[in-house]
């Protein structure tokens, strides 16, 4: 939960649930989770996962999941703008622009 928490203050607009980041608007809501790495042969070295969960306003209001991906990448500048590209291709806006 730490990577999440440090990633708020690259993206104002989210709101933190305690469980996960998310961004939602009229049409899209985005959800970020964070995954510790499960090869304990590592020792627990390196960053971990974040998964980028899409859903789209379907017409019955309800969001729909789409797709995901997941990201591992430090520094942590480099995951929130690699997080950013990923979410406006996903949904064809820029982010600070599609949640505000």
């Amino acid at each position: 939960m730490e990577t999440l928490k440090i990633l708020r203050d690259y993206f104002p607009t989210a709101v933190f649930t305690g469980k996960c980041l998310v961004f939602i608007s009229e049409d899209w809501r985005v959800e970020l989770t964070e995954h510790k790495e499960s090869d304990y042969t590592r020792g627990g070295k390196g960053p971990s996962v974040i998964r980028v969960r899409v859903f789209k306003k379907a017409l019955n209001g309800e969001f729909v999941p789409g797709h995901y991906e997941d990201f591992q990448l430090d520094p942590l500048s480099e995951l929130a703008d690699q997080i950013e590209k990923y979410v406006q291709s996903a949904i064809g806006k820029n982010v600070k622009e599609a949640f505000e």
